[in-house]
Formats: C-alpha cells, structure tokens, sequence
C-alpha cells in the first residue's frame, strides 16, 4: 500500500488546477529540515493530498508521486531533494482547514494528531491512512 502525503502550496505561486494543466511538475523550494526529511521519504506511486496555503487554506485534490525523490537540480547543495508529482483528481469539494480542525475536535478523531493541526507551518508531511479516510469522507470524493 503507498504512503500518504500531505504538500503544502501557495495557489498564486503553484495550485492544483496548474499541476493539472501540466499534467506533472517537480516538487521543489522545500527547505525545513522536517520537511525535506518527510520529502526524502516518498517514494513514487505514493498519494499526496495537495493543500492550497493563504486565503484558499483547503485541501483540493489527490496526486501521486512520480518520480523517487532525487537532488534539486536547481541548487547546488544536495540536501535540497525535489520529487516529480502528477495530479490524480479535484476533490469533489475542497476540505478547508476549519473542517479539519472542527473534525480533530471529536473524541478519537485521527484528525486530532494530524500535523496540519499540530506543525500548521511544516509544507510536507504524512498522512495516516485513518486521516486520509476521514480528509476523504469531508470531501465527499467516493474512494
């Protein structure tokens, strides 16, 4: 069974609706050391729900990772990996952070420790397959 992801971005820079057009991007510009430790982890074929930062602050849609992740091409320190990602489907409605935030409130809720909540500033991270299922069950998307 594939991993599961959570990656951070800013609609205006990046959005989802971009990765469809494109039909694949690399992932790059990820500097936290956590984050770059959570990146080094994915593995091609694993899932990535694609979370739109600012005023949006929703998870959008479902993408897969497409590549292993490899050094930055861009920079010169190879610390800095990027993974190529392609884009799997819209969720039928965005999931914003309210609702997952309301949803981690429920006693035994997975999304209580779901580091969107906990490290609000960390840009990628896991994603249980008990929080996968719930961020799915909110967005109406039938899996």
């Amino acid at each position: 069974m594939p991993a599961k992801w959570l990656f951070k971005s800013e609609p205006g820079t990046y959005s989802f609706s971009d990765l469809i057009r494109d039909g694949k991007t690399t992932w790059d510009g990820v500097s936290n050391n956590l984050a770059l430790k959570n990146l080094r982890s994915v593995h091609r074929g694993d899932l990535v729900l694609i979370y739109h930062t600012g005023i949006e602050r929703s998870v959008v849609g479902i993408a897969e990772a497409a590549s292993e992740p490899y050094p930055d091409p861009k920079q010169k320190d190879p610390k800095l990996v990027v993974v190529d990602i392609a884009p799997r489907e819209k969720l039928a409605r965005p999931v914003p952070l309210d609702k997952i935030r309301a949803g981690g409130k429920r006693d035994g809720s997975p999304l209580a420790q779901f580091d969107l909540l906990r490290l609000p500033r960390l840009s990628v991270m896991p994603v249980s397959e008990a929080q996968w299922k719930a961020i799915i069950a909110l967005s109406d998307l039938k899996q």
